[in-house]
Formats: structure tokens, sequence, C-alpha cells
């Protein structure tokens, strides 16, 4: 199952790659491992966050591949080795908001936060859950992305500005919305969520025969997202090209059927 609800920003590795660096720890470990008493408490709690940040890339590994439980599992081993690990309690917010239990995701997030309050990941991934969630909230959302975007160290700006532009598609803001895809694909030029966003705004606009060249284009140089699918779905019924929308809501279907999108279309509306 892939991610469907969000463009969240946790830095991760591959899940192989990790078990390589676990293993190579433990076999270095075996031949001089210093005990615990020989270290000093600033090398204790070295250890300890070393050990909770690979426990939270591992179950950012598995949550991406829809393996809450064990992400969970993997989150608690984290908050043994250091019960204050602000990422883990992002993480937390990230997999329980995908649990639908939004009022646990919130707490977690607001946790994160008060631990590490200048955290870019944390404020983006908490700015996406106010505006998924809490649409009343979207100024709140807003300001999260601002901050994250304030950090000159933050390395996946293109997710910010692209989930700002999200957010304020959502609440018809268009000029606002293309400014942040545009600055989103400033960083990352192929960034594939904002540049659905830039087409869906030609879509509301009421430019379909735009958003239809913009987005068959697009189909043909990348792999398709499912907020792009659904799109197409829309276009497609708009110009009463009923086979065409069918191909595409078959496409949504068969690639991702667990996307927030393919819910929708099965409920019959998507907001």
């Amino acid at each position: 199952m892939k991610l469907s609800t969000g463009y969240v920003s946790i830095k991760h590795h591959g899940l192989v790659g990790f078990v390589v660096l676990l293993l190579s720890v433990f076999l270095v470990g075996c031949v001089h491992e210093p005990t615990k008493a020989s270290l000093t408490p600033d090398q204790i709690a070295a250890r300890a966050e070393k050990s909770a940040r690979i426990h939270t890339e591992l179950a950012a590994e598995y949550f991406y591949r829809g393996q809450y439980k064990v992400a969970l599992e993997e989150v608690d081993e984290a908050l043994k080795s250091s019960a204050d690990y602000a990422p883990a309690f992002s993480m937390l917010g990230l997999i329980y908001m995908e649990l639908e239990e939004d009022g646990r995701a919130q707490s977690y997030f607001e946790r994160a936060l008060r631990l590490e309050p200048g955290n870019p990941e944390i404020h983006n991934n908490y700015g996406w859950f106010l505006c998924q969630r809490l649409p009343e909230q979207m100024d709140r959302a807003i300001r999260h992305f601002i901050t994250a975007l304030r950090d000159p160290l933050y390395d996946t700006r293109h997710i910010a500005h692209a989930n700002a532009g999200i957010c304020e598609l959502k609440r018809n803001n268009f000029s606002e919305a293309s400014l942040y895809f545009r600055e989103s694909l400033s960083f990352q030029p192929n960034y594939r969520p904002a540049l659905v966003g830039l087409i869906e705004i030609d879509f509301q606009r009421g430019d379909v025969a735009m958003a239809r060249s913009k987005l068959s284009e697009f189909i043909q140089k990348f792999q398709p997202t499912a907020r792009g699918l659904w799109l197409g779905v829309q276009i497609e019924q708009s110009a009463g090209n009923s086979r065409a929308a069918e191909s595409y809501l078959f496409q949504l279907q068969k690639n991702f059927p667990n996307s927030k999108e393919a819910k929708a279309v099965r409920e019959g509306a998507l907001k």
C-alpha cells in the first residue's frame, strides 16, 4: 500500500540499507563494544538518540508501505531508547492520521512541536494534518508551512511549498496556490504534486482544454499520481469523454486502491 493522504517529509532510506547498517553495527560491537559503565553521560545520550533515530526511520519505511502496526512497534522501540525524541512523536501523528484517529494524531504532533519547536519537518507534517483534517484551521496550517520554509537548512522545501499550494487550492486561492507550486518547482523541477497542482488550477478556473493538454503531457512524461488520475477523471467528464474518464478511473482504482481519491470516487464524492 502506498502513502495516500499527503506529502509528508520524513528523512528515510531503503529498508535493506538499514538492515545492513544494523547488522554492521552489531558485528562491530561484538569485537570491541564499550560497556555502558565506561561511557560518559553525553555518549550514552548520543547512543540513545542514534537508536531512536534508526527505529524512527524504520518506522517511516513501514509507514510508507502501509504496514502501520509494524511502524507503531518501531516507534515504540524508538521511544524506549529516547523518551523525548520529537521525530518519533511526529511519526505517531502521521500514523494515527492515516488510521483516522485524528485526536490522537493532533496530540502527538503538538507534543513533537513542544519538544522541538524549530523542527521544520514537524511543522510541515502538522500543517498537512491541519489542512487535510481541520480545514477551519487552514490559516494555521499555512503558518506552519511558512515556519518550516523559514529554516534555511530545511532540505525538502519543495514539499512544504507544494503542501501550502494544495491547501490554498482547497479554498480557491488560485494566485497564492500558483506561487507556492512554482516555488516548489524551483527547488524540484519534476515534483509531481506541484505539477498536478498547476494543472488543477487551470481546471478549476474553467480552462478544461489547457488542463487536458497539460495532464496528457504529464502522464506521458511521469509516473501518474492518485491526484493526477483523479483529476483526469474530472477533466474528461467535463469534456464529455466518458471512455477516457473511465480509463483514468480504472488506473486510479488499480494502482491506488487505498488512496483518498479512490475511496472518494467509490463513495461518490471528493472535496
